[in-house]
């Protein structure tokens, strides 16, 4: 935050959503959110909401320039460092920032096995990881990058919850034993749309907040130039040790920040913005930090504002980004004349006309993946106003089978002692036992049961859920009923998800099913998927085709470990697109019954798959006339028909497509 007094145009304005700020406004307050990062420990977690994908680099390089003293360059990297062949030097920072993604492990981050010359030989050791390499060492703290803070691993979202915020941190593993308060700077980007997947306590760590939708970012150096003196000064001298001493919070400020977070139930953000309001008063060479201090904070967070005093001047416009928010919200009225106007809010009303704006057409999708756009929300806690359903257990790793060969596959995560003798981690045996030979006293080297370790493995997917759901057949009941026994054995297994859908009002292509993969039920995709809108057109062979794909793709992808699939189709049998007409993009002449043949032509490809581990359900629509077809496919997929409603009930005969455009 800059070292001005704060703006007071706005103290007295209503709750409301924060405007969209400037690029140069988003650049300035970047900047200072990572000094603020980077010269109090306690707010050691930086979390951007919306942040392109091609500027996380020079935002990585800008913090690691900030942490070190340095120039950004372009020559800083972003490699985790732990597939160097030699050991690092423990004792000074990482040359390259630790970079936590999907296949993060326990092993990686935790622990590092470094080979020491001594006047007998070499020794293997373990040393603390790198994420606590830095911890009670002198010189610059390490740097945690998150790229995507939505499909961070288990692992790793729980060494967050355990390193962020923390006082001190205590990690014991198999060698080592490790206490030190935490130094590491954590960056992670997510998008607002993607954050409902995130654990909420992990969310709560993160305490300094940024929506950074529209931001277009200079270079680095240029970025740490905007900064005052005064504040890159606290960033050296934190860089070396040296502390700014301690600034008192008066109850003043903690009242203001109780407010500006509307008394929520978590402590985290009121704290947080306490924290922050601390830190800008120390780099503005205050001693106390007072309300307007907490206001500040809030700003540079992006963090609506209320009060209770209307504004005294309601041109006033302080901030420049004040006027260009304010011509963004506008309203619609009418002259008498019968043609609309647009007065912008905030402004004296004027009796002559006003010339009409043009508003931009909503935005489209692209691809074939349902939804559109994600919804930007500009705001730190967008994580309120989300409907995305969370896990129930989010930090907890899925059950895995104890016998067979699934809990042989999948990427492994960690060791444990060896319950047998199958998937031994070998290196893993052989440390253990290399730090037991002194102690055995034997000429050669030796491994004992003790010593054996096996992989732990990411479970691999054991059951999965393909959910075909024709659009054109529930115009007129509720198929969510019929479909909440399989949805919940989809939840309570942890299956994946494959949803097919057709018929769709909204499809980007009424002649071809959408097909996309979700890793759980969770997935915010699904529950719009069930209250789509029907159309016209009803690709039904198409979908079963993409169905058996996506069979086919599992069972080569997983083979064995595949345990149980359920194919679950939803549909009155009335295809009415031939599955030519979906593969080439174009439809001649009347289609007749060639929809509903192709469908039962493409079933028989499902009906010859594995039958012990593939279950097929048909979701009977009950719509007349043709009560027969959803039989006739249930029998083309070797599956049983479950009655979707009572029959008649509800159903309108001749409603719907007929076969025929």
């Amino acid at each position: 935050m800059s070292t001005e007094p704060p703006s007071r145009a706005h103290e007295g304005a209503a709750p409301t959503t924060p405007p969209i700020p400037s690029n140069d406004e988003l650049v300035r307050r970047l900047g200072q959110v990572l000094v603020c990062a980077a010269v109090d420990p306690a707010l050691c977690g930086v979390l951007v909401f919306d942040l392109e994908p091609q500027f996380l680099d020079p935002v990585v390089r800008a913090f690691d320039a900030i942490l070190t003293g340095t120039e950004a360059g372009p020559e800083t990297g972003t490699d985790t460092g732990a597939d160097t062949g030699a050991a690092p030097d423990h004792g000074s920072r990482p040359s390259h920032p630790v970079m936590l993604g999907a296949t993060s492990r326990d092993e990686d981050l935790w622990i590092w096995p470094a080979l020491r010359p001594e006047p007998d030989g070499i020794s293997l050791r373990l040393e603390p990881g790198p994420l606590i390499r830095t911890d009670g060492r002198p010189g610059p703290p390490a740097l945690v990058v998150v790229p995507d803070l939505a499909r961070l691993s288990i692992a790793g979202m729980r060494a967050g919850v355990q390193l962020l915020g923390a006082d001190v941190a205590v990690v014991e593993r198999a060698g080592l034993r490790h206490a030190a308060r935490p130094r590491a700077r954590w960056l992670a980007a997510c998008r607002s749309a993607d954050v409902g997947r995130v654990s909420g306590h992990l969310l709560d760590r993160f305490v300094v907040r940024l929506p950074a939708a529209g931001l277009l970012l200079p270079d680095p150096g240029r970025l740490l130039e905007a900064l005052p003196p005064a504040w890159l000064d606290a960033v050296a001298r934190a860089g070396r040790g040296e502390y700014a001493r301690p600034v008192h919070v008066t109850d003043a400020a903690v009242t203001q920040a109780c407010a500006l977070t509307r008394g929520e139930a978590s402590t985290y953000r009121v704290l947080a913005l306490t924290r922050l309001a601390r830190t800008m008063a120390g780099l503005d060479g205050e001693h106390t930090a007072t309300a307007d201090h907490c206001d500040a904070a809030a700003r540079l967070m992006g963090l609506a504002r209320s009060g209770t005093e209307p504004s005294a001047d309601p041109e006033a416009t302080d901030a420049p980004h004040t006027s260009s928010a304010r011509a963004r919200r506008t309203t619609v009225r009418s002259d008498g004349s019968g043609e609309p106007r647009r007065v912008t809010q905030g402004e004296p009303h004027r009796s002559e006309a006003v010339q009409p704006l043009l508003e931009s057409e909503p935005a489209e999708g692209i691809g074939s993946a349902p939804g559109g756009a994600g919804t930007v929300l500009v705001s730190p806690y967008p994580e309120d106003k989300t409907d995305a359903p969370r896990d129930a257990v989010p930090l907890r790793s899925p059950w895995q089978r104890t016998a067979g060969p699934a809990s042989l596959r999948g990427v492994a995560i960690g060791t444990r002692r060896a319950r047998d003798l199958r998937d031994l981690a070998y290196v893993r045996t052989v440390r253990e036992a290399a730090v037991h030979q002194h102690v055995r006293r034997t000429e050669r080297f030796t491994v004992s049961p003790v010593d054996l370790h096996s992989f732990v493995r990411a479970g691999v997917p054991e059951r999965m859920l393909i959910l075909v759901l024709d659009h054109t057949c529930h115009p007129d009941w509720d198929w969510q009923d019929a479909l909440a026994p399989f949805l919940e054995w989809a939840y309570t297994e942890r299956a994946a998800v494959q949803m097919i859908e057709m018929g769709g009002a909204d499809a980007v292509d009424e002649l071809r099913a959408e097909s996309y993969a979700a890793r759980s039920l969770l997935d915010p995709r699904i529950m719009p998927a069930l209250e789509r809108k029907p159309g016209r057109a009803s690709p039904l062979a198409h979908g079963i085709e993409q169905a058996a794909r996506a069979l086919r793709r599992a069972f080569r992808k997983y083979g064995s470990g595949l345990a149980e699939a359920w194919l679950v189709v939803v549909t009155d049998g009335r295809g009415n697109v031939p599955l030519r007409a979906s593969q080439t993009g174009r439809l001649e002449g009347p289609v007749g019954a060639a929809g509903v043949e192709d469908a039962l032509l493409a079933a028989s490809d499902i009906r010859s798959m594995d039958r012990m581990r593939v279950r097929v359900a048909v979701v009977d629509a009950g719509r007349e006339p043709y009560g027969d077809l959803p039989f006739a496919l249930g029998d083309a997929l070797g599956g049983t028909v479950v009655e979707g409603r009572g029959a008649g009930r509800g159903s309108v005969p001749g409603e719907g497509n007929t076969g025929e455009w």
